[in-house]
């Protein structure tokens, strides 16, 4: 396209326009009516809802009135939905409460409801009362109720993970206990000579046996009757080569006679390993392992300890 411009003060002058240049000016000239008439159609209805127009007017207020039926409806299930989902974490926390005082009853912890304040305390504050509805027991659930009953969950649910954590560390030291408590046989067999007064086999006469004796030749394995750290290993008058495991609360095990121990001062050794051998050392008449259990140096019947309990026979088959 060619477009000559001429005037009386200057020069004709002559323009070419090709494809490409009306192809965007067509373009911008669109894009332009386009913002227009949008301006337009925006002012014109806007005017039209403000001033209720007879025909315009109706039309926007049932468009505008369905966009928020729709809105209101889409929020209305969001809110029933979120609703259904806090109940079913308020179900798993009156689960979690109920299996947690269970625990607690097996563990020995006593859980203790929340209690905000004192009688005294919330006596000066006046009396209040009644029932407790929660928001979510109503047919339509709001933004600020679940909001409420979310803080309520998170805070119960804090509540309930410091109650199990209570009831697991009191469990452990359960374990933990049990583990240390000396119920492992230090040697396979019947016991020969058990606790209690006795005619001495050197001298004759009534003695005390501080422990149990286990016939057993000699290079028997002797097991460590629970979890500990040896204590003491060393060369006695009367125990002859001997070995104590200390158990923790002053809960001492001793192994006496023996001819080899296997562990070091200061270990650490678990229940059931083998940590000596069957002896006839120090005043012993025969071969076999005498074992106390003491508590604050005080010799205590091994057999009330041992599995089994006191009910085991002890078979009274030699003095030694």
């Amino acid at each position: 396209m060619q477009i000559v411009i001429t005037g009386e003060s200057a020069a004709t002058r002559v323009h070419y326009l090709g494809l490409g240049r009306l192809a965007a000016l067509a373009a911008a000239v669109l894009v332009a009516l386009l913002v227009v008439m949008g301006l337009l159609y925006h002012l014109l209805f806007m005017k039209a809802a403000r001033e209720g127009w007879p025909v315009v007017g109706p039309i926007l207020q049932a468009v505008v009135q369905d966009e928020f039926a729709q809105r209101d409806r889409i929020m209305r299930e969001n809110l029933n939905a979120m609703a259904e989902r806090v109940g079913q974490l308020q179900a798993r926390l009156l689960r979690l409460e109920s299996q947690g005082e269970r625990l607690g009853g097996l563990a020995g912890v006593k859980i203790e409801p929340q209690a905000p304040g004192s009688s005294a305390s919330a006596a000066a504050r006046g009396g209040k009362g009644g029932p407790w509805v929660s928001p979510l027991a109503l047919n339509q659930p709001t933004l600020g109720g679940l909001h409420l009953a979310v803080d309520a969950l998170d805070i119960e649910a804090e509540h309930q993970a410091d109650v199990l954590t209570l009831i697991e560390s009191r469990l452990f030291e359960s374990r933990l206990d049990s583990l240390m408590v000396p119920s492992t046989r230090p040697v396979d067999g019947m016991v020969g000579s058990g606790f209690g007064f006795r005619s001495d086999p050197f001298t004759g006469r009534s003695a005390l046996h501080t422990g149990l004796d286990f016939p057993a030749d000699t290079g028997t394995p002797v097991f460590a009757a629970a979890n500990g750290m040896v204590q003491t290993v060393e060369w006695h008058p009367q125990y002859g080569q001997m070995l104590e495991i200390d158990h923790g609360k002053g809960l001492v095990t001793r192994y006496a006679h023996l001819s080899r121990a296997l562990v070091r001062q200061g270990a650490l050794v678990r229940r059931g390993q083998n940590v000596a051998q069957v002896g006839n050392t120090g005043r012993s008449t025969g071969p076999h392992l005498h074992f106390e259990v003491l508590i604050e140096g005080v010799p205590q019947n091994p057999q009330r300890f041992l599995a089994g309990g006191p009910g085991e026979p002890v078979a009274q088959k030699s003095k030694r």
